[in-house]
């Protein structure tokens, strides 16, 4: 039988390989066999390593939407949400518009304008100076540079600071001056001296400025601006327009009240975050485990989750205490989530909330400390049952700590039975390789000794055949 010599060396990457076996045994598939049976524990530990992180992974997401939810709910209890202010409407925006900051009293306001005030103006020829030139308006010198075009002169005047009208080039040749302040300035308004001659005044052009004219309920009032804030106490009106002749403009200031448009953000914005949240949940809640598969399915009737959301719905329709009948529960308010049993829709019967609008607008605008109370005393609770969970020091985050603890330990066995299957596997493979060297000798020996059998024979029959 021919031989070839075992390999038993090794190198830090490779195990010891053999080749020529002299068994005539696959030794390697043999040693792989053994130590895919001995990787098992590592496999397991592995496995259960990358399920740990991903049910980590996932309990992070629903920590963050909750906390989330948790802070719109929060914000619904703060008593800032209901601070009073007053809208002022008017019944023709086109003509004039209105605002107040520190109140205003009460009531209906008839407005009629006039006159809106305007800007003195003066209009000019302009001829490109041939040298440089000095231009003084209204005492204040502007330097035009040899050459300079009618765009250049424009916004020379238009960013200076210190100029007190604005420039517009209306052609490419004529310029009109405004000045910056609108109001009445008699006949004396926009000096401007140029002996050189870059602007020439088309004089017949020449407007003066004038006030604002108005009435308020019947009283006559003039304003230097279209921005009048002495004409109704507390009240700033924009003038856009001149009011036709017996039809003037209503001014209306509403009593002190909460902003409905802003309790009524706060309010979708916390029902869409907490639908968003429970979604999230119930998805993981669902998803069923897959063999072979760690990742998936970690949170299936997760308990915790499970019970977590049931007092979540049940706050939903749960009455406060101390509260006044139709105006105890979140219900009251138009926002509802729909029980299995009454479910008319899938998201009703996923417990997702939905908020009537108009019901809700209603509570605010007729019974808005009934409403703050209701949200105040809710909030409170529901704050309390989702920071429960989802807060820092919450049950997740004792369950994201307790699984970063047993990954790290998971790690060392890991490691610890590595190292182990290492050592395991070049022993092995120098057992087989020892093994085979000894077949390989044997074999040697029992060859060398039938040759030297053979050897003998030959020379008994060759003695015979002499002695013939």
């Amino acid at each position: 039988m021919s031989t070839q010599p075992v390999s038993t060396t090794s190198n830090s990457t490779s195990p010891f390989q053999i080749t020529g076996l002299a068994s005539g045994l696959n030794t390697n598939a043999i040693i792989a066999a053994e130590m895919a049976v001995a990787k098992e524990p590592v496999t397991d530990l592995t496995n259960q390593e990358d399920g740990l992180e991903a049910l980590d992974t996932q309990l992070t997401s629903i920590q963050g939407s909750l906390q989330t939810v948790a802070n719109d709910s929060q914000a619904l209890g703060f008593a800032s949400l209901f601070n009073t202010s007053q809208a002022v409407t008017t019944s023709d925006p086109s003509l004039i518009t209105a605002s107040t900051g520190t109140g205003a009293g009460v009531g209906g306001y008839e407005v009629s304008v006039t006159q809106l005030a305007n800007s003195s103006q003066r209009t000019f020829t302009f001829t490109s100076p041939t040298s440089a030139d000095t231009i003084t308006i209204d005492g204040h010198q502007e330097t035009i540079p040899e050459g300079a075009s009618i765009q250049d002169f424009v916004n020379t005047i238009n960013s200076d600071p210190n100029a007190d009208v604005y420039a517009a080039a209306t052609d490419s040749g004529t310029v009109v001056l405004s000045s910056r302040a609108t109001g009445n300035t008699g006949s004396d308004f926009i000096q401007v001296s140029d002996p050189n001659g870059t602007l020439v005044e088309q004089t017949s052009l020449a407007k003066p400025g004038q006030d604002a004219e108005f009435s308020v309920d019947g009283v006559s009032g003039t304003s230097t601006s279209n921005t009048v804030t002495n004409a109704i106490a507390g009240v700033s009106l924009q003038l856009g327009g001149v009011t036709p002749t017996g039809a003037p403009v209503t001014v209306t200031v509403a009593a002190p009240a909460p902003s409905t448009s802003a309790v009524v953000s706060a309010v979708n914005q916390f029902v869409s975050d907490y639908n968003a949240a429970i979604s999230q949940i119930e998805t993981q809640l669902s998803q069923t485990p897959v063999t072979g598969d760690p990742t998936q399915g970690t949170l299936f009737g997760d308990f915790e989750l499970q019970n977590l959301l049931g007092e979540m719905r049940t706050s939903m329709y749960t009455s406060g205490t101390g509260l006044p009948n139709g105006m105890s529960a979140l219900s009251d308010l138009g926002i509802s989530t729909g029980a299995a049993a009454d479910a008319t829709s899938q998201s009703s019967e996923d417990g997702q909330l939905t908020v009537n609008q108009a019901t809700l607008e209603q509570a605010v605008e007729t019974n808005p400390s009934g409403i703050e109370q209701v949200l105040q005393q809710w909030s409170q609770g529901f704050t309390t049952t989702v920071n429960n969970d989802a807060a820092p020091g919450g049950t997740i985050d004792s369950r994201l700590q307790g699984n970063s603890s047993e990954i790290s330990q998971m790690n060392l066995q890991i490691s610890s039975l590595n190292t182990v299957l290492a050592d395991k596997q070049a022993a092995l493979t120098m057992e087989y390789a020892e093994l085979e060297s000894a077949l390989e000798k044997i074999q040697n020996q029992g060859t060398s000794l039938t040759a030297a059998l053979n050897g003998s024979s030959s020379s008994s029959s060759s003695s015979s055949s002499s002695s013939g």
